[in-house]
């Protein structure tokens, strides 16, 4: 696409409303006076389009206090608020010059009843919704390291998320006493059986040694 297309279609707006020669419209135009914003309405006939793509126009005719004024708009201007359709008018010619020599009722165009009045818009381009960025990584020793061990992250993550509370360290200290406890009740009982039975052996050897002689 060429450079100045682009720019003109970012200018442009997504949806526009669908404009015909003959209908009567109301114009909502944003008016600014220093630093106060207005919305001024201009209600007439639209008599010609013209132009396209960013450059598209659209004339509107009134006739106030007996004065015809006319007053072009760009479609895709910001400042156009919004264009609501008031009558569907028929028209035979893409330019209606002919009004300006008319007066009264017969400035007007013929109102085609049968018509539904419907402010129908033209989508030029949908409405591009914004994906987030993925940030470009630049692979480094610390990200291969990182990337290499995975599972030595979680198994730290696992062991920093269990707290250990004073109420752990009291029961685990008391089932320390207790197997102390119970190891030192154990151990002369066992000690003292076979030490017994040994001297007891000897000394009965002695003995009958002694007899015999």
């Amino acid at each position: 696409m060429d450079i100045i297309k682009s720019i003109e279609h970012e200018q442009m707006k997504n949806k526009i409303p669908a404009l015909k020669v003959g209908d009567t419209v109301r114009v909502h135009q944003r008016i600014k006076e220093g630093n106060r914003e207005r919305i001024q309405v201009f209600e007439g006939i639209i008599i010609k389009k013209q132009g396209g793509g960013v450059n598209a126009t659209f004339t509107v005719r009134r006739v106030a206090y007996g004065v015809g004024v006319e007053k072009t708009f760009l479609v895709h201007s910001p400042m156009v608020e919004k264009v609501d359709v008031v009558r569907v008018g028929k028209a035979r010619r893409a330019k209606l010059y002919y009004l300006r020599d008319r007066v009264g009722k017969a400035a007007k165009t013929k109102e085609d009843i049968g018509a539904r009045i419907e402010n129908k818009e033209i989508t030029i381009k949908e409405d591009l919704v914004e994906e987030p960025v993925a940030e470009e990584v630049v692979a480094t020793e610390e990200n291969v390291a990182v990337e290499e061990a995975p599972a030595v992250e979680e198994n730290v993550e696992e062991v920093v998320e269990t707290p250990v509370t004073d109420a752990m360290v009291e029961t685990a200290n008391e089932e320390l006493a207790k197997d102390v406890e119970t190891v030192e009740e154990e151990a002369p009982v066992a000690e003292e059986v076979p030490a017994v039975e040994e001297t007891t052996t000897a000394e009965e050897v002695k003995e009958e040694t002694n007899s015999e002689e």
